[in-house]
């Protein structure tokens, strides 16, 4: 057992992620670590052996955990990571705060980031991987976040050290991300949720909403420059390369690319995480044959390989 003083949090060992992860499979990691607040999570991490290493983890929208688990000490933030602050037209959020939550409170405040409403996921996975939609990104409208090191020091990091780029970020190794300070256009509150309502509305007719997935599989082939920004982006979309390649509902085991959208990777009941990220790479074998386009997961996978279906 991890010997920590003092500790406060909740630490489970030979914790299942399954459960933690949208796609709802993964083995074991070798200790799941709650903290109780911000200075119990410092002094977790300063007293945490160099070792050991450590996993943050959101609400596992974007994350395939393989079947062997994770020899790591993964760290899931909580209720007291959640809060959502809004100063003048800056909003302050922890990075447990749901995407979709921040952009509805921001919205009631006449700040406009509707495109998280759409974006699965919670503000810390979303600063991360610079999320986006719409044609926005995180890296438009970050100012600052608050993270903890590997060594349990708190500090302020700003946008030339996470270096944004597309689908990615410059983040410190084994540091946790716990809060992020935003600033968004202003807008009519009544206008921004009607935008988001009509997002949602177009999102449930065109993507597997009521499916068991990770949201987007694979990058946009083509996407935009180290600035990070919007106007950047390219046409060529993943979606169209895999139709082309003939892996539309493409299946191995419970997993499938969904019919509805192809750039979508369902656990369609039963499905490890070699199938899913078996499929994944299946797919890539074929898109790559068939048009020379080498695809980029977007969805993070970690732990250890069981069983190799690829």
């Amino acid at each position: 057992m991890i010997d920590v003083q003092n500790m406060r949090g909740k630490l489970t060992k030979d914790r299942s992620l399954a459960d933690l992860t949208w796609l709802r499979v993964g083995g074991p990691a070798d200790y799941l670590y709650q903290p109780a607040d911000l200075e119990d999570l410092s002094q977790f991490l300063s007293q945490l052996p160099a070792e050991i290493s450590v996993f943050p983890m959101g609400v596992g929208s974007n994350l395939i955990v393989r079947d062997g688990g994770l020899r790591a000490v993964v760290i899931r933030l909580g209720r007291g990571f959640n809060q959502i602050a809004i100063e003048g037209d800056e909003i302050v959020v922890g990075a447990a705060a749901l995407d979709a939550h921040v952009a509805r409170k921001s919205a009631d405040a006449g700040i406009d980031l509707t495109f998280l409403r759409t974006i699965p996921g919670s503000i810390g996975g979303a600063v991360r991987m610079n999320a986006g939609c719409y044609g926005h990104y995180i890296a438009d409208v970050f100012q600052s976040a608050t993270l903890v090191t590997r060594q349990g020091e708190i500090r302020e990091i700003g946008a030339e050290e996470l270096a944004f780029q597309y689908r990615q970020t410059a983040f410190p190794e084994g540091a946790v991300l716990v809060a992020a300070r935003l600033k968004g256009p202003e807008g009519d509150p009544e206008a921004l949720h009607a935008r988001m309502a009509a997002q949602l509305k177009k999102r449930d007719e065109t993507q597997p909403t009521k499916d068991r997935s990770a949201g987007s599989t694979f990058r946009n082939p083509a996407g935009f420059s180290s600035t990070g920004k919007a106007n950047d982006v390219h046409d060529l979309k993943a979606w169209k390369v895999i139709d082309d390649a003939g892996q539309r509902g493409a299946r191995l085991g419970g997993a499938q690319m969904s019919e509805m959208h192809s750039n979508f990777l369902i656990n369609t009941g039963g499905a490890t995480a070699a199938d899913l990220e078996g499929l994944g790479e299946q797919v890539r074998n074929a898109v790559y044959q068939n048009s020379g386009v080498k695809l980029q997961w977007e969805i993070m996978r970690v732990g250890e390989i069981l069983e190799k279906r690829y």
